[in-house]
C-alpha cells in the first residue's frame, strides 16, 4: 500500500486522498480563514461556529479551527466513502475545539439546519457547478452579522456563453461582455441579494473575485436591508460597436441612452441607431467589495497564528484598492483598438480620469482592465491625449 500523500498548507497538514483537491485555489481558503478571524476581533462579542458544507478532504474546516479562531466546526461531504479522510484530518484539531463530521447531501444538510435552527457565523459553500439551489437554504444558516463564503464554478452561463441556463439558474440575461468575471460575481450578487430580500433579509458584500475558473462572493446577512439597499439591482448594457457601457438600477429603469455608434438613415430615411446593445441582469451594481473589511483582513494576515501566502496577498491588495462601486469596466486592449495603437499605462490614464473629477480605477477583479464613471468618448480622447503627449517626448 502506498504511503498517503500530505499537504501542508497555514498551520494544517492533510491528507488529501484521492478526491479532488486543488493547490492553486490557496488564496481562496486563505481569505476563509481571514474572514473568520474578523469575525473574532475585539468587538464580536460570540463565539464563531463554522459550517464547512462541502468540506472535500477537510483542509478549510482544519484551518478555520487552526488559525480563524473557530470555536466550533461542522465538515461536511456528500461522499461518504471520504468520512474516514475527514475524520483523520480534524483529529488534529485542538480539543477545545468542537467537532462533527457528517455525510449528508448539501440540500439535506442546509435543509438539517433549518429544522434545527441551527445558525453559524461562518458558512463555506465551495460548491461544483452552480449553488444556485442552495442559496435559499445557505442564507437561512446563516446568522445575522454573519458570512456566508459561496464558491461557484458555472462559468458558462454567468459569462453569457449559455444564455437559457443564466436565465434558469439566475432568473437573469447574461451576455457577452468585456468584464466577463465581473458580470458573473454581479448576477451571482444579484440572485444572494434578491432572495434575502425575499426573506426579509438584507445583505452586504465584503469580497468577489475570480480567477476565471471558480467565481467567489462573501456577503454579510443583516436582519433587515439597509436604506436604498434595492437601488443596487440593476440592469448593464454594452455596445459591442462603440464600445460604451450604461448602467441603470431597476427603480430607475427607463430608455437606453443612444450610445456612441454614429448613426445611419435607411433606405427609407428612417434614423437607424448603431448595434443593439447587449443587456445583463438584473444583478448587482453597488459595491463588489466593502475595503473596511478588507482592510481588516489585511491586518488579521499580520498578527500570530495567521497565513497569507504572496499571491494571496497581492490579490487582497488589489481588491482593497477598487471597491467597484460601479459596474463600468474596460480592457486596456479595447481602448487600444479604438485608438488604432497602443493603450497609454494603465495607471496614468487612472490619474488622468481621477484629475477630470471622475471615480476610476485599476480594476481589482480582472488585470489590465479601467474601472471609471466618466464618458465612454472623454475615456477614449483622454488615452488619445496620453498617448499624443507620450510621442512627443
Amino acid at each position: 500500500m502506498s504511503e498517503p500523500h500530505h499537504y501542508c498548507e497555514g498551520a494544517a497538514v492533510v491528507e488529501t486522498g484521492g478526491g479532488f483537491f486543488r493547490p492553486a485555489s490557496r488564496p481562496a481558503r486563505d481569505f476563509g480563514v481571514l474572514l473568520a478571524r474578523t469575525l473574532t476581533a475585539p468587538g464580536h462579542d460570540r463565539p464563531v461556529q463554522v459550517l464547512d458544507g462541502m468540506a472535500g478532504c477537510g483542509i478549510r474546516a482544519l484551518r478555520y479551527g487552526l488559525e480563524g479562531g473557530a470555536t466550533a466546526v461542522w465538515a461536511n461531504d456528500a461522499d461518504p466513502d471520504r468520512l474516514p479522510l475527514l475524520e483523520r484530518n480534524l483529529a488534529r484539531l485542538p480539543a477545545a475545539v468542537e467537532r462533527q463530521l457528517s455525510t449528508a447531501t448539501a440540500e439535506q444538510l442546509l435543509a438539517g439546519c433549518l429544522v434545527e435552527g441551527r445558525r453559524f457565523e461562518l458558512v463555506d459553500m465551495d460548491a461544483f457547478g452552480c449553488p444556485a439551489a442552495l442559496v435559499p437554504l445557505a442564507l437561512e444558516a446563516v446568522a445575522f452579522g454573519g458570512v456566508l463564503y459561496l464558491a461557484s464554478t458555472d462559468g458558462r452561463s454567468a459569462t453569457g456563453h449559455d444564455r437559457r441556463a443564466a436565465v434558469r439558474r439566475f432568473g437573469a440575461a447574461a451576455r457577452a461582455h468585456p468584464a466577463s468575471w465581473e458580470i458573473a460575481l454581479r448576477l451571482q450578487l444579484g440572485l444572494l441579494a434578491r432572495t434575502a430580500w425575499a426573506m426579509g433579509r438584507g445583505l452586504t458584500p465584503l469580497l468577489s473575485f475570480s480567477e476565471g475558473r471558480a467565481f467567489r462572493t462573501a456577503v454579510r446577512l443583516a436582519r433587515h436591508p439597509a436604506a436604498g439597499e434595492e437601488a443596487q439591482l440593476g440592469m448593464v448594457a454594452h455596445c459591442h460597436g462603440c464600445g460604451d457601457q450604461q448602467v441603470q438600477s431597476l427603480l430607475r429603469l427607463g430608455r437606453w441612452r443612444p450610445c456612441s455608434c454614429p448613426a445611419a438613415v435607411s433606405d427609407q430615411g428612417a434614423i437607424q441607431c448603431g448595434p443593439a446593445l447587449a443587456v445583463s441582469g438584473p444583478l448587482w451594481i453597488g459595491p463588489l467589495q466593502d475595503p473596511a473589511t478588507l482592510v481588516a483582513m489585511l491586518q488579521q494576515a499580520q498578527g500570530a497564528g495567521a497565513h497569507l501566502d504572496r499571491p494571496g496577498r497581492r490579490l487582497l491588495e488589489r481588491l482593497r484598492d477598487d471597491p467597484a462601486a460601479t459596474a463600468r469596466c474596460w480592457p486596456v486592449d479595447a481602448i487600444a483598438r479604438r485608438l488604432g495603437q497602443g493603450p497609454p499605462p494603465l495607471a496614468q490614464l487612472v490619474a488622468a480620469l481621477t484629475a477630470q473629477g471622475f471615480a476610476t480605477a485599476a480594476s481589482g477583479v480582472m488585470a489590465g482592465q479601467l474601472r471609471s464613471e466618466a464618458p465612454w468618448p472623454l475615456i477614449v480622447a483622454t488615452a488619445r491625449g496620453l498617448v499624443a503627449t507620450t510621442a512627443a517626448r
